[in-house]
């Protein structure tokens, strides 16, 4: 297990859809703990694999921050069964240091994909959760928080974004 650069914005791995996983063997369990351990060392938490380099539909969640007694996880192939209701929240994100933006996203999600098994796994998650669930599966499809803001939103962070891509934090 090792901590993987986060990649920042500006990056082209950050805009590509992210290909099916196709084989759960040894190396993309390598992958999947060093994703863990870089989402826990960043104090994050949500990790997708392409912020990390790999455009791979895999991405990491921190349910301790939910329930204190889950771990970790993987959720591979992920895909939306459901979603429903509507909030505005701030959120941030690894590939934008220091960049928090109130983004509208739907107040519940219903996600299933695969644990590390290979067991099919379904996650609910309401408010932050559902937040933090659709934000990791927007990145594997090459969609950045960025992209929910109006064009005039967008236009008014050109400063900021080419700072993120000079390696500031702003």
């Amino acid at each position: 297990m090792k901590i993987l650069p986060v990649k920042i914005y500006g990056e082209d791995v950050l805009r590509q859809t992210a290909g099916d996983v196709e084989n759960i063997d040894g190396k993309l369990i390598d992958f999947a703990d060093s994703l863990i351990r870089t989402l826990k060392y960043s104090n994050a938490l949500g990790l997708a694999a392409n912020q990390v380099g790999l455009a791979k539909r895999i991405y990491a969640v921190d349910m301790s921050y939910f329930d204190v007694v889950k771990p970790p996880i993987v959720i591979i192939n992920p895909v939306v069964r459901e979603l429903s209701g509507s909030a505005k929240a701030e959120e941030g994100c690894l590939s934008f240091p220091g960049l928090y933006l109130e983004i509208e996203r739907p107040e519940k999600a219903v996600v299933t994909g695969l644990d590390r098994d290979g067991k099919e796994m379904i996650i609910e998650g309401t408010g932050l959760m559902a937040r933090v669930l659709l934000h990791e599966l927007d990145h594997l499809n090459g969609k950045l928080f960025i992209d929910h803001l109006s064009s005039l939103q967008r236009g008014l962070l050109k400063g900021k974004l080419k700072r993120i891509m000079s390696g500031e934090r702003v």
